[in-house]
């Protein structure tokens, strides 16, 4: 039987963006967007234009900058969410409108008051018009694996009929089970007269923790595009994980048939920067991308990978990018050393952006006796600051002890110069961070914080992640340093950057009294 090809629809920034706590920023969209086209995803899904003009701007940039994958906008069955919808895709190489409407009987009746009669109308008359404005239009029938079948039959038979190229079955809620969700799919291919003139999609979510197993189950019964996220992320329990689905299929090939374009050597950078940007951190145990999923604890399993990787392993730690070899340099290591070991890591960056990191490293490695892989990639992924910075950490001094009041006191710098507080808190964090709070001049809700050490040894690079909120939305930051209150403290400012790029400073001063 001949190998086929799936595509890869990534949806990491629109279903992605949607996991609880994550607040992308335009450029972060786009740096997320430029790792999926190295990656090699076939469909980039860069958001859903009309839900908010940030949306909008941050889909016209990716659709305008990123080369490669299919750029696709998601658009409700209504001409003012497709026309919005194209007008955020139209600079791109390759545009895609996604559009949807739901199916199943409890959505018509509950949310959509809406007959089948009605629904059928509404589906055909949607993608007809998205048809009239790009070649290259999905319809997804949302909650379809509730649906009734027949039903759901008649719909792709109309969408298809209508110029819909890809028709997608969502597992919207994790209802389905791998067996019955294959079934589906065979039932849709036996059952849609026309299903030869489209590619069949699938769309999974974890509710149940079946969502790639499912995704697997479509692909075995015919299905040619597997949307999922990087790292799984998405509405509740999230979607299903790129990783996990790419190294499935390249790892069981002669049982799938089926591999995908995704160059594998990117998955690890991808996961790591991803889950950087959106401050979701990666469980240690997560297949495929976890810190331990190469890890050997037991002394049987030890020795026999020591004798024959196989024995234990079947991914290689290099197949997903992961080097074997841990420490690559150290202070005396001169800039050449260290943009050939950034090469041999995977990436290709421009000379300008080599010396800032240069500088980095070497500050770093004052600090430590020997630079890890991990070191330079935590400094990678730091690079993307937010723009504009309105605070810049100088200086930070902190006193603590068991048996008195920790306090500290911080210096910040503004475009309107330096300014600098002092306070006392429940440990030197809790006083670094009310410092902080006191030099901005406003409230500031912390939802919550993080610390762990990049690599292992006392003088670890320390990585923290600082949760904030304001107005109901989430924003995340984070900080480096070998110095933990001083990488908390970094994260605090970052996140209050993230948030200032969102809310601006008039909403923040009239919040504050000002």
């Amino acid at each position: 039987m001949e190998t086929r090809r799936i595509q890869i629809f990534d949806t990491t920034l629109r279903d992605g963006e949607q996991t609880p706590g994550v607040s992308l920023q335009t450029e972060e969209k786009v740096e997320i967007a430029l790792a999926l086209a190295k990656l090699q995803v076939d469909v980039i899904e860069a958001g859903f234009p009309v839900a908010s003009p940030g949306d909008f701007e941050a889909v016209s940039q990716i659709a305008a900058r990123v080369k490669g994958p299919v750029i696709a906008a998601l658009a409700r069955a209504n001409e003012k969410d497709i026309a919005t919808a194209f007008q955020a895709i139209k600079l791109a190489e390759r545009p895609r409108i996604h559009t949807f409407i739901a199916t199943s009987d409890i959505h018509l009746e509950h949310k959509l008051k809406m007959t089948r009669a009605q629904l059928l109308e509404r589906a055909e008359q949607a993608v007809r018009y998205a048809k009239s404005l790009t070649p290259d239009v999905e319809f997804s029938a949302e909650d379809a694996s509730r649906s009734d079948w027949d039903f759901l039959c008649q719909v792709y038979t109309k969408v298809i009929a209508a110029g819909a190229n890809v028709i997608n079955v969502p597992d919207t809620v994790g209802y389905t089970t791998p067996l019955e969700f294959g079934a589906l799919i065979t039932y849709i291919r036996e059952n849609v007269p026309n299903i030869d003139q489209a590619v069949i999609s699938v769309h999974c979510h974890d509710d149940l923790g079946m969502a790639v197993a499912n995704s697997l189950a479509a692909v075995a019964a015919g299905a040619g595009q597997v949307e999922c996220t990087i790292n799984g992320l998405g509405e509740r329990a999230g979607n299903a994980a790129l990783e996990e689905l790419v190294m499935a299929l390249n790892t069981r090939r002669e049982y799938y048939r089926a591999l995908s374009n995704v160059n594998t050597q990117q998955i690890y950078r991808t996961s790591r920067l991803v889950s950087t940007l959106t401050g979701i951190a990666v469980p240690p145990n997560k297949a495929v991308v976890g810190d331990n999923a190469f890890a050997h604890e037991s002394g049987i399993h030890q020795h026999g990978v020591m004798n024959n990787p196989l024995t234990y392993e079947i991914i290689s730690p290099e197949t997903v990018g992961v080097s074997r070899n841990a420490i690559v340099l150290g202070k005396h290591s001169g800039r050449h050393a260290f943009e050939e070991r950034l090469k041999h890591l995977g990436y290709d960056i421009d000379a300008e952006t080599v010396n800032a990191l240069f500088v980095k490293f070497k500050d770093l490695a004052d600090r430590k006796k020997m630079v890890f892989d991990k070191d330079i990639e935590a400094l990678m992924v730091e690079k993307a600051a937010v723009r504009p910075e309105w605070y810049t950490l100088i200086y930070h001094h902190v006193v603590s002890g068991n048996q008195m009041v920790a306090s500290a006191s911080v210096q910040l710098k503004t475009s309107a110069g330096v300014c600098e507080a002092a306070s006392c808190g429940d440990g030197p964090v809790d006083a670094a961070f009310k410092a902080i709070e006191q030099a901005v001049g406003f409230p500031i809700g912390l939802h919550d914080y993080q610390l762990k050490a990049v690599t292992a040894g006392e003088d670890a690079l320390g990585e923290a992640t600082v949760w904030i909120e304001r107005d109901g939305r989430t924003f995340s930051g984070r900080g480096l340093s070998t110095d933990v209150i001083e990488a908390s403290a970094k994260a605090y400012v970052n996140a209050i950057n993230k948030m200032l790029a969102v809310c601006g400073f008039p909403a923040i001063e009239q919040a504050a009294g000002r």
